[in-house]
């Protein structure tokens, strides 16, 4: 009922519950609240594999652990990334962590972003806010094997410029010319000169075939809601959209129940899924 499933957590991890040792190699201020952590394996182990679109717990020693969504590039696994934003007492004590401190990190988990079936097709991605994170890998996958794929259109939704995630890398996107990237913000700051309102108002003219899209969604649940319903305004198929639904992840192995979705785990099943087959719960209230 999801997306094509790249690891099982229990299946392919020795022992899912339990935290191998990294090393901080930099701390890095995204926006005002947001920040990214990018690690290095401190016990000698091999490179970290994993596909775009999952997830990691990371664990804090002596705080604490929360799932948090791999936001680095599938081709460089010596690196780990992660951005994340200062919400809690475990993100707040991690954005405080400097060069060479120690955290556990639990996984890969959850599936990935549906870069494969994208092949040979347009592939449009659409953030909101932080959720240019989560599928910031799909888009360095495509990037870079970019001639297995048609058009590629970034659509990336800010509250203000100052909000922008990857400002520079962003930029670099902008200045490709094999790449359609337009950004758009809630509320316009001088001197931004750029497109105001809200992502959705980008989809309509966006430089797509609807018939031969396969569009990527990231960000707040009514974001996601709002864009699905333009998309299908559009004419993409619920059978080629596919949303990240990370929400009320716990454990990131499904014993803990805190995350069920209707009749899906949304770390064991997700946090991608293929909106055709959610689409009868999805946006109920109480779910």
């Amino acid at each position: 009922m999801t997306a094509t499933v790249a690891h099982s957590p229990t299946r392919n991890l020795p022992n899912p519950m339990l935290p191998n040792p990294y090393r901080v190699q930099r701390v890095r201020k995204e926006t005002q609240d947001t920040f990214t952590l990018e690690l290095e394996p401190a016990n000698g182990q091999s490179d970290f594999h994993f596909a775009a679109g999952q997830f990691n717990m990371l664990y804090i020693f002596g705080v604490g652990e929360v799932p948090i969504s791999i936001s680095g590039d599938p081709g460089k696994p010596r690196k780990l990334v992660h951005t994340t934003r200062a919400v809690g007492v475990v993100t707040s004590a991690m954005q405080q962590l400097k060069r060479d401190d120690m955290v556990g990190v639990r996984g890969p988990f959850g599936n990935d972003w549906p870069v494969v079936e994208a092949q040979g097709k347009d592939v449009v991605i659409v953030a909101g806010g932080l959720g240019l994170a989560p599928v910031r890998p799909a888009l360095y996958h495509v990037l870079n094997h970019r001639e297995k794929y048609d058009n590629v259109v970034l659509l990336y939704g800010t509250r203000t410029p100052n909000d922008i995630l990857y400002r520079r890398e962003v930029e670099k996107w902008r200045a490709r010319l094999d790449v359609d990237v337009h950004v758009t913000v809630d509320r316009a700051i001088h001197p931004w000169r750029g497109n105001v309102g809200v992502v959705t108002r980008l989809i309509p003219k966006s430089p797509f075939d609807h018939l031969n899209a396969v569009a990527m969604i990231c960000g707040p649940e009514v974001m996601i809601r709002f864009t699905v319903l333009e998309l299908e305004r559009r004419g993409v198929l619920p059978d080629n959209i596919f949303i990240s639904m990370e929400r009320n992840m716990k454990c990131a192995t499904g014993f803990c129940g805190h995350c069920q979705w209707g009749p899906n785990f949304v770390c064991k099943d997700g946090p991608v899924f293929r909106y055709s087959e959610i689409k009868p719960f999805f946006g109920q209230r109480g779910l």
